[in-house]
């Protein structure tokens, strides 16, 4: 152990000095002003440090699978078509994640007060709107007359709307054990063994839209070792999606035809797509429910199919939402003459389909859901109700244990749940209450304050039982579902200067029944401080200690079942400054410490990230050089990864080595485009990387990923 903090010092010496060696000291008045120049792009946008933080954060509380493609396909697009703010409603504001009701409340008043805004820099005259909030808003919001009207004459529409279409290829070069040869006698007697199809994964998506009205979509996807264009692919892509979404269009406030994704409330009855939970900004734990949203990611399983409407009567919003499609599930009993599954043991969230046995389960249940949702919204109070109906066409007989006795085991469900939101001056009342078919039910409760322009609290209270069960619901939680659980939440921001802020949030949560790996009710808690500073609008650093504390089943071999208590901790030190208007520059050190009874666990990761980024030149360039090392899984340190656009990457960094990547992008005209990522893991202490099928033999991986857009 001693060699492992030796080597820790010597590579966190060297970053040090990499670092005091390219950080600028001053920016004079002639560098200022060309990181100014017209013609020139950002190689940094400030809204993706926080997307980051916050991605991070939600990867490290959960194990599953994360898309946020459909938040950041969001933001794009009002990059591409900025929001006027003399124009934009509450509903329309609510798409920035990093705006509060309280902030959104008090834009709106101060139109009405005080006149349409003649420049966004009037902003700063707004409360709440300090220079951070302010710079995040500044790409995706225009200012413009209040009597601009869209027409939507096809013709019109046709010439002013936008398309895109992507195509993107990316496979791991090594060889995994899944497309090893293999002899027939072995692949006969074990026809599993092997995956069906090539180690590609293959997406394609085309993409209309018409301001933030109209959107027109069809998106396709292959996953590595499924089979294309043959066998049990004559169709192509394993995965396809689509959808036609009208927006505010007289008494139409949403239309969705096809696929689409519901939000409503706090997430406690219905709630699908990406949500986030705690994060550094502790200040944002009150869900922005968008309503009726279509549906753009590859998350083959959690999403509707079929027509929901929203309509807007005065002060009444009315939704109703039909969904009817097939998704995987464990087969238990099989129709063979009707071709229909009629019992099955679990709903599967995987969406792969590489081998015959994940085939057999490939959409073999049938799925409906069926409901409404009525809002009605008077001044600064809103109330809403929320309910549907869900059923399957197969028995559902899932596979009891002691600790998951209370979930959904029935072909069957309801759930109606009653919402509201309350501003009284600066302070938002907000909450939902639900109740499903099981009978159990679901509590939550929070307050938003800015109790001065430097000082914000936020407090949350929340209680789902054992036995509430909701197939589709994502609230604010420690647990990645809605059920058995009880928590308190406490955040704060201050800002202390105007180059200094500091953020905080406290979290004691309550498991009462038994949990997947905690064999009986259990307890833990959450802290995390941050402080951040920004010196000038080209450097920001921060520094963030967090703890948690988390039991899990103990590791001893007594025959009596007991609970190790599990002790996480994190340090980073994180710092981004511009040298140039187009080059900036990024490093971070992270330390952690797991742990669990006697057994302890350290590990650390550094890494140095250059972006460079300039509207005169096609080329673009955002590149990493990480050093890692830990004792094990347990103490994996999550990063997130730049990547070429609507790709996301959020690996861990586990065992020791060193890890580069390089995503470049050329520009051939205003229209086309090419990107390109390629990225190398290399560890010093492993012979091996993956399990079962996916092992892959030698010390290194590599991966590459090659996308092309095309705009017209």
């Amino acid at each position: 152990m001693a060699r492992h903090y030796t080597l820790s010092a010597s590579a966190l010496m060297v970053w040090l000095l990499v670092s005091m060696a390219c950080i600028p000291l001053r920016l004079d008045a002639q560098q200022a002003s060309e990181n100014n120049k017209p013609g020139q792009e950002p190689a940094h946008l400030p809204e993706q440090d926080v997307f980051q933080q916050r991605i991070e954060l939600l990867m490290e509380q959960t194990d599953q699978e994360t898309d946020p493609t459909g938040v950041m396909e969001e933001l794009e697009m009002l990059r591409r078509n900025p929001l006027n703010i003399n124009t934009a409603g509450p509903e329309d504001l609510k798409l920035f994640f990093f705006l509060t009701e309280i902030q959104i409340n008090n834009l709106i008043n101060h139109r009405s007060r005080f006149g349409l805004f003649i420049s966004l820099h009037e902003l700063q005259s707004v409360e709440g709107f300090d220079v951070e909030t302010i710079r995040l808003l500044f790409p995706f919001i225009s200012v413009g007359p209040q009597s601009e009207r869209k027409t939507f004459r096809l013709a019109h529409i046709l010439s002013r709307g936008s398309s895109q279409y992507f195509l993107r290829y990316q496979r791991l070069l090594e060889q995994q054990k899944g497309y090893a040869p293999i002899s027939a006698q072995e692949l006969k007697q074990n026809p599993n063994a092997r995956y069906l199809g090539l180690p590609f994964r293959l997406y394609t998506r085309y993409r209309f839209t018409y301001y933030n009205n109209i959107s027109i979509g069809v998106t396709a996807e292959k996953d590595p070792g499924e089979t294309f264009f043959r066998d049990s692919q004559p169709r192509g892509f394993d995965y396809y999606s689509a959808h036609f979404y009208l927006h505010d269009v007289g008494m139409v406030k949403s239309l969705a035809l096809g696929d689409f994704q519901l939000q409503f409330g706090q997430g406690l009855t219905l709630w699908s797509g990406l949500t986030f939970g705690k994060s550094s900004q502790a200040l944002f734990i009150k869900k922005n429910a968008l309503g009726v949203r279509p549906y753009t990611s590859v998350d083959e399983n959690n999403f509707l199919r079929g027509a929901a409407i929203t309509l807007k009567l005065k002060t009444l919003e009315i939704t109703g939402f039909y969904s009817e499609k097939y998704r995987d599930a464990g087969v238990v009993e099989f129709d063979t003459i009707a071709r229909e599954a009629l019992v099955i043991s679990s709903l599967q969230q995987t969406g792969l389909h590489r081998t015959p046995r994940e085939l057999e389960n490939k959409n073999s249940v049938k799925e409906k859901f069926m409901g409404s949702n009525i809002s009605w919204q008077r001044n600064n109070l809103t109330l809403g109700m929320t309910g549907y109906y869900m059923a399957l066409d197969a028995d559902y007989n899932k596979n009891i244990s002691f600790y998951n006795q209370f979930d959904l085991s029935s072909n069957t469900n309801w759930n109606i749940g009653f919402d509201y939101s309350y501003l009284f001056r600066n302070f938002n009342f907000f909450g939902e209450a639900a109740r499903s078919q099981s009978g159990g039910y679901a509590l939550l409760n929070g307050i938003m304050m800015s109790l001065d322009p430097r000082v914000g609290i936020s407090l949350l209270h929340r209680k789902f039982t054992p036995h509430y069960q909701s197939p589709l619901s994502a609230a604010f939680s420690e647990n990645t579902r809605v059920s058995n659980e009880s928590g308190l939440y406490l955040g704060i921001n201050v800002k202390l200067a105007p180059s200094w802020s500091v953020h905080a949030y406290g979290d004691h949560f309550i498991f009462p029944w038994m949990k997947y790996r905690t064999y009986s009710p259990s307890k833990g808690y959450e802290y995390l401080l941050q402080i951040n500073y920004r010196p000038q609008k080209d450097i920001e650093g921060y520094v963030r200690y967090r703890l948690k504390q988390k039991p899990v089943n103990s590791t001893s071999t007594s025959k009596i079942r007991t609970l190790d208590e599990v002790t996480r901790q994190y340090i980073r030190f994180h710092i981004s400054y511009a040298v140039s208007g187009s080059i900036t520059l990024k490093n971070r050190v992270e330390w952690t410490s797991v742990k669990q009874a006697s057994n302890r666990q350290y590990g650390y990761l550094i890494y140095q990230d250059v972006a460079y980024r300039h509207l005169s030149s096609p080329w673009a360039f955002t590149a990493r050089y990480a050093l890692f090392d830990t004792d094990g899984y347990n103490s994996r340190i999550y990063a997130y990864e730049n990547d070429v656009l609507y790709a996301f990457s959020f690996p861990f960094y586990a065992h020791k080595g060193q890890r580069i990547y390089l995503v470049s992008r050329y520009r051939f005209n205003r229209n086309f485009d090419l990107q390109a990522r390629i990225a190398r893991t290399t560890y010093t202490n492993q012979n091996q990387t993956g399990s079962g099928m996916d092992t892959t033999l030698g010390n290194r991986r590599h991966e590459i990923k090659i996308q092309a857009r095309i705009r017209f």
